[in-house]
């Protein structure tokens, strides 16, 4: 069994949930208190032991690039004042991965998405990082997933229990409860954006998942599903009922950040344990709070 190193970001959405500042200004690029959400993705996955990502973009999104890179004129100034801190802190995260950027030249659906990805993949088992998902955990999720995929040598979707409305804007999964495993599920089905009384259970695929190559000759065969799009879910689901994969409930708290209230949440909590943030933003909130 090959070991994962490799994950992909799917990024080349157009971020319509969050215009008007989308329309300048690539999603993944709005901070989280002083970092971006696409930080935050890499972050994880770097954290969980992969060492290769390939983000998934399209034209006008070159910024994501530039973040990673390396500043010649930000080194050169702040090594003039002497802020060896934030030099170091910008040197760490241009070296903190191989990130590599291709660009999609249609926005055709997650699957499609993916499906570029396959000679960055190669013959290898992979982590998927939806870019809308930012989850923040004490272990990793891409490291939750590669746990569960080394102990059962198969695909694993990271889910979360979702209210009814939310099911049916997302995906339902069809599962039985793995015996002496608190938060493993064996899935044989699952279907995208379910209609009333069409749901399996209320779990859901929220952000992460961990395939296996052999998903990507699925995707070439897909047809379009929901919306029109190549649904990586349909990719998924004829996969689970062909040879089953494995559901992870994980531990971690999940923001939508295709949404402003996603990004508000995000900042919020970050901002009340950032240590240049935390005590007047609480003291803000609590004085705000009695006004509410």
């Amino acid at each position: 069994m090959k070991p994962v190193r490799k994950a992909i970001i799917p990024a080349a959405g157009l971020g319509t949930r969050m215009l008007p500042i989308s329309h300048a200004v690539p999603k993944e690029m709005l901070p989280i208190v002083d970092l971006p959400a696409i930080y935050h993705l890499v972050r994880e996955a770097t954290d969980a032991g992969i060492t290769d990502i390939l983000i998934i973009t399209n034209r006008d999104k070159d910024i994501m690039e530039d973040f990673f890179d390396v500043s010649a004129e930000y080194s050169t100034a702040l090594s003039a004042k002497g802020k060896t801190e934030e030099l170091q802190m910008l040197h760490d995260i241009a070296h903190m991965a191989n990130v590599y950027f291709l660009r999609q030249k249609e926005t055709l659906g997650l699957a499609r998405a993916v499906g570029c990805a396959r000679s960055f993949v190669g013959d290898e088992p992979f982590v998927v990082l939806y870019g809308d998902d930012v989850i923040f955990s004490e272990v990793p999720v891409a490291r939750q997933l590669m746990d569960a995929y080394n102990r059962y040598g198969k695909s694993v979707v990271g889910v979360k229990p979702v209210a009814p409305e939310w099911i049916r804007k997302y995906c339902s999964l069809k599962v039985t409860k793995i015996e002496g495993e608190p938060n493993l599920y064996f899935c044989d089905d699952m279907i995208e954006k379910p209609k009333e009384g069409e749901e399996f259970s209320n779990l859901s695929i929220l952000g992460r998942v961990l395939l296996t190559p052999d998903i990507f000759d699925i995707i070439e065969r897909l047809l379009p599903g929901a919306g029109g799009e190549y649904q990586l879910t349909d990719a998924m689901a004829s996969l689970a009922r062909s040879e089953g994969v494995y559901a992870l409930e994980f531990e971690g708290t999940r923001y939508d950040l295709g949404s402003k209230i996603g990004f508000l949440k995000a900042n919020i909590d970050k901002g009340l344990i950032h240590p240049e943030t935390r005590d007047e933003l609480r003291e803000y909130l609590l004085e705000l709070a009695k006004t509410l």
